[in-house]
């Protein structure tokens, strides 16, 4: 299985997608305006970002073309919705468990994170019952079944811990 390459804004909207459905499971799937405030939420994304609706369905059309978005409108619905099928569904060779599907999530919202970061900022999603538990699932994703989903990054000067990236950009932080 080969891995998607998502750009900034595709890893903004699939993780958006993502964080919604386990955090707002009776909202979800989201309209274009639910995912365009979803992407531009202040709290728990890095950088904040504020895209517009356009731009947003100028991705949601890439990304329904690779598969890895649906439009799960009622025929008679008047309001497009949109799910994932980036993991965890009978499409998609991804498949993760709660913890990998949590830090998956984070890292497409916020980037590169430390395991203590991702310990802090997973609450919503799922429970670490410690440190040692994220990295133990940090290294199942570096190399799980084949692919590496994470990587680890050199250390920066001064830090105590590394950080760790998703492999789903061909931009290497």
């Amino acid at each position: 299985m080969s891995i998607v390459i998502l750009d900034d804004m595709q890893s903004r909207v699939l993780g958006s997608l993502m964080e919604k459905q386990v955090t707002t499971p009776d909202q979800y799937p989201l309209s274009l305006n639910a995912l365009a405030s979803a992407c531009n939420q202040k709290s728990n994304r890095e950088p904040v970002v504020n895209y517009s609706q356009g731009e947003i369905q100028t991705v949601i059309d890439h990304l329904i073309d690779q598969a890895l978005i649906i439009d799960s409108s009622d025929f008679n619905s008047r309001t497009a919705k949109f799910q994932h099928r980036f993991c965890n569904t009978e499409f998609s060779d991804r498949q993760f468990n709660e913890q990998e599907f949590a830090i998956i999530c984070i890292l497409l919202l916020r980037g590169p994170q430390t395991p203590g970061e991702l310990k802090s900022r997973s609450g919503r999603l799922c429970q670490f019952e410690n440190s040692l538990e994220v990295e133990r699932c940090l290294q199942t994703l570096a190399d799980k079944n084949g692919v590496n989903y994470v990587q680890q990054l050199q250390r920066e000067p001064g830090k105590r811990e590394s950080r760790f990236a998703h492999c789903f950009s061909d931009q290497v932080p």
